[in-house]
């Protein structure tokens, strides 16, 4: 069991896969800061510094905090309208792929029975 355990954490699959998740904690940071300390205060110079985290309901002994909510969803948003633009402009850097021309088609199923009945025909 161990060594079954082994090959699967040697596959390249699962080695590449634990990378990613690392550098998108890494990158998960480096998006969290740009959104909260520089796309935030600029939104907030534009939206006359709303903050909806004031905004809530009572029913009975639940408080329904919407505005908590509705920041959480505006910072989502925005976070990844910042990923959007980042994987573009980080596509556009990479080199384009050059498509190889397709290989020319095989014989068809006719024309292999037809090829086999001449083999068959001359024996």
């Amino acid at each position: 069991m161990i060594n079954e355990f082994k090959a699967f954490i040697a596959k390249g699959n699962v080695l590449d896969l634990a990378v990613g998740i690392i550098i998108g904690a890494a990158f998960t940071a480096i998006v969290t800061s740009l959104v909260d300390d520089l796309v935030n205060p600029l939104l907030g110079l534009v939206i006359g510094g709303i903050d909806f985290s004031s905004i809530s309901f009572g029913l009975g002994d639940a408080q329904f905090m919407i505005g908590n909510f509705i920041n959480a969803v505006i910072k989502f948003l925005i976070i990844a309208w910042v990923v959007f633009l980042l994987v573009k402009a980080v596509n556009r850097m990479m080199p384009k792929k050059v498509e190889q021309p397709a290989p020319p088609p095989g014989p068809t199923e006719t024309q292999l029975l037809q090829e086999i009945l001449l083999e068959l025909k001359k024996k």
